[in-house]
């Protein structure tokens, strides 16, 4: 591979007088190592036959970074920081704890604000208010400097309103959102394709009214687990439904899917003085990062099942381990136990729902209502 001026240029989409420290830094790093240090002579020639001549320090620093890529003993984040002292790279996670989309996982409006952001360091580095040398030889003074550039511009409206950390935040959210729907539908697809195929049990009105009973009680109380199941179900600001099962299935489903977070921030606080998260915070946190994939598992060998099946969070774990009805590699023992631990949030919550008893046994009412539950969970409304 010739790394050579025209190579350069190339990549960067620049003619070689416009070439920056960074479109050469890029260019460099987009072939392999051994490459770009034997180029680095012959290339730093051509830059000064163009009229574009690079700095000592920046010469400098590129042998040194691309030395310890080739050697190994580079990390990704050197490779980033030397990246940033070319002085128009926007830093990857800034001081006020904003952080750019990896480059091939940004959308529109991530690509856009990035190229503004870049074209504005631009103008710093020309003005003399970024000075590049001084970032490439590790001065702390010129790095916060540069650092407090790119935070005021990403706090700072542009001419059409938007402020841009929040913008790109925006369009994250609502890319994580669109990837959590479709997700989310394939899950409910799959789950009535296998209840389909199999007997639909009869409602066990004693039970579900004895668990709607216990149920109306529970959410009265403070604490775990009745603010949890409130949560859940997104019951803290709405009067209980008067349908017992309605309540019911609003509770079991939010289990699945919780609604809420916990309203009560002085008395619910997500971390504790030691740094360990409270009962109500642990097991909302184990709820919300089990998913689709595992609820269907576990739900569909339950419904196949039947009653007096064990559903510990071990056998849960295996169910999803071994479950026909998804794509999952399990194989390592760390899987399983994670499995597991986010399994022993439900399980309780579960009991108190007569979905499985004492001996987390499914009961009929859980063999019941446990699929419709899901399937009201991943029902958009």
């Amino acid at each position: 591979m010739s790394v050579d001026l025209d190579f350069v240029s190339e990549y960067a989409g620049r003619p070689p007088a416009a070439l920056t420290r960074r479109d050469v830094a890029r260019a460099l790093l987009a072939v392999p190592s051994g490459h770009a240090l034997v180029a680095i002579p012959d290339l730093r020639l051509e830059l000064l036959a163009a009229g574009n001549p690079m700095s000592v320090p920046f010469w400098d620093s590129a042998k040194a970074a691309l030395a310890g890529i080739e050697s190994g003993a580079a990390t990704v984040g050197d490779v980033q920081r030397w990246l940033e002292s070319t002085g128009t790279e926007p830093v990857l996670i800034t001081r006020g704890y904003f952080v750019w989309p990896e480059e091939g996982e940004r959308g529109p409006v991530a690509d856009d604000l990035y190229e503004r952001l870049v074209s504005h360091l631009e103008e710093r580095v020309a003005s003399g208010e970024i000075d590049p040398d001084r970032l490439a030889s590790g001065d702390a003074e010129a790095r916060e400097a540069y650092e407090e550039i790119q935070d005021r511009w990403l706090t700072t409206a542009l001419p059409d309103g938007r402020v841009p950390s929040v913008a790109v935040d925006d369009e994250l959210s609502e890319g994580l959102f669109a990837s959590w729907d479709e997700e989310e539908a394939f899950a409910l697809a799959e789950l009535r394709r296998v209840l389909a195929d199999l007997p639909e049990p009869d409602c066990p009105a004693a039970e579900l009214a004895d668990a709607a009973a216990r149920l109306r009680l529970l959410l009265r109380e403070p604490g775990y687990p009745g603010a949890v199941l409130r949560a859940c179900a997104g019951l803290d600001d709405a009067p209980l439904p008067e349908s017992d099962t309605e309540l019911w299935l609003a509770a079991a489903a939010g289990v699945a899917a919780p609604v809420a977070d916990l309203q009560d921030e002085d008395e619910h606080r997500f971390w504790n003085i030691s740094g360990e998260l409270g009962p109500e915070d642990a097991a909302l946190a184990s709820l919300c990062t089990i998913h689709h994939a595992d609820w269907l598992a576990a739900v569909t060998e339950l419904a196949r099942r039947g009653p007096g099946v064990l559903a510990t969070p071990e056998r849960i774990a295996r169910f999803v381990a071994e479950s026909e009805d998804i794509d999952v590699d399990m194989d390592q023992p760390e899987d399983l136990e994670a499995t597991e631990e986010l399994f022993s949030a439900v399980i309780p919550l579960w009991e108190r729902l007569g979905i499985v008893d004492t001996k987390a046994i499914l009961t009929p009412l859980g063999w019941w209502g446990l699929p419709k539950a899901l399937e009201r969970a991943w029902t958009p409304e």
